[in-house]
C-alpha cells in the first residue's frame, strides 16, 4: 500500500473510564500507592487483549479526573489501531477491563462505562465508520513519550510477574493477579471423582487426580501446543475460559513456553480441585494429537524412550 519510506503510522487517543459501582472509584484506586500497581495491570492485559499484542498499544499517561480514569493512547501500527479499534465496538475491551480490574484488585466485579475520545472527536458517534475513526486518530499525535511514572509501572509489573512466576506458593502483595489456594493439588486418596477409572488405547486406568510430577511433565513436554491443550480443557472449566489462555500467554511470555504451559495447567488444577483429573488431561493431549505425552503420564514408557 505504502512505499517502505514513508513515515511510520502513528495517532493518539483518549480512553475515559468510569466506574458506575458508587463504592468503586478507579481515580481514587489509581491514586492508592499500594493499588495503582494493580489497576496499571489490569489497563495493560486488557489493552493487550485488545490487541493481540502486549506492545500493539502503549500507555504514555493516566490522567485522574473524578470521577474519569483517561488514559492517553498511542497507536504505532494501523493494523493494531484497528484491532482495538474493533475490540472496544464490540465491547470486548469493556469486558476484558472489568475481569482484569476484578483479578487484580480481587474484588468483586468492576461494572465500567467507557468512552472514546482523539482530540475533539466523540469516536463513540462513529464507530461503525473504521476508517473515519482511524483518521481522526491518525490527526491527533503523540505529545509525548511515556510519563515517568508509566516507565516505573512497567518495571514493577516485569518484576511482580517474574516473582509470580518463580514462587507460586507464596502470595503476591497488593497487586497479585489470583489468589492461590494453599494445596494446588487436591489430596490423591480422598474422594475420587464419579469416573473411578477410564479407559485409553485399550487399558483401564485408575482416573486419579492430577499430581505435582504430571504438571511438571506436561510443561516441560507439551510445548507450543500448550494453548491447544488449554482450548480443549476450557470446554469443561470456566477458568480457561477466553481471555484467560491468551492472558497466561502474555503474562509469562518472557519466561518461556515451560511456564506459560504450567501456568494454564495450574489454573485448571486450582478451579476444578478434585476434578481436575488425568482423564480429562488425556482426553485434550489426544485431541491434539499428544499421544506419547499421555503415554508418559500414565507410565507406559519412560521419558527417555519418549525423546
Amino acid at each position: 500500500k505504502m512505499a517502505g519510506s514513508s513515515p511510520p503510522w502513528t495517532g493518539s487517543a483518549y480512553l475515559f473510564l468510569q466506574s458506575t459501582c458508587k463504592t468503586i472509584a478507579l481515580p481514587s484506586l489509581y491514586e492508592s500507592s499500594q493499588k495503582k500497581p494493580c489497576v496499571f495491570k489490569a489497563l495493560k492485559l486488557a489493552l493487550a487483549d485488545s490487541t493481540g499484542s502486549v506492545n500493539g498499544v502503549d500507555m504514555l499517561k493516566v490522567h485522574c479526573s473524578h470521577p474519569h480514569l483517561i488514559v492517553q493512547l498511542r497507536f504505532c501500527r494501523q493494523e493494531n489501531c484497528r484491532r482495538f479499534l474493533r475490540s472496544y465496538r464490540e465491547g470486548a475491551l469493556q469486558k476484558s477491563l472489568q475481569s482484569h480490574l476484578q483479578l487484580s484488585l480481587a474484588t468483586t466485579m468492576v461494572p465500567l462505562e467507557v468512552e472514546l475520545k482523539a482530540g475533539s472527536e466523540h469516536l463513540d458517534k462513529m464507530l461503525k465508520d473504521e476508517d473515519r475513526c482511524l483518521e481522526c486518530i491518525y490527526k491527533e499525535k503523540p505529545d509525548r513519550l511515556p510519563d515517568e511514572e508509566i516507565t516505573e509501572l512497567e518495571e514493577c509489573l516485569k518484576s511482580l510477574m517474574l516473582h509470580q512466576s518463580t514462587n507460586n506458593n507464596v502470595a503476591g502483595k497488593d497487586c497479585s493477579a489470583l489468589k492461590s489456594p494453599s494445596q494446588p493439588y487436591p489430596p490423591q486418596g480422598s474422594s475420587l471423582p464419579t469416573q473411578l477409572t477410564f479407559i485409553f488405547q485399550g487399558q483401564q486406568f485408575d482416573n486419579r487426580t492430577i499430581t505435582p510430577d504430571d504438571h511438571q511433565k506436561f510443561a516441560k513436554s507439551v510445548s507450543k501446543k500448550w494453548k491447544q491443550v488449554g482450548r480443549s480443557l476450557q470446554r469443561s472449566c470456566r477458568a480457561l475460559r477466553d481471555p484467560a489462555i491468551d492472558t497466561v500467554a502474555l503474562e509469562y511470555e518472557r519466561e518461556g513456553l515451560y511456564e506459560q504451559a504450567y501456568q494454564m495447567l495450574l489454573r485448571f488444577i486450582q478451579s476444578e480441585g478434585k476434578r481436575a483429573t488425568i482423564a480429562r488431561l488425556v482426553t485434550a493431549l489426544e485431541e491434539n494429537g499428544l499421544v506419547s505425552l499421555a503415554e508418559e503420564l500414565l507410565g507406559l514408557h519412560s521419558s527417555e524412550e519418549c525423546s
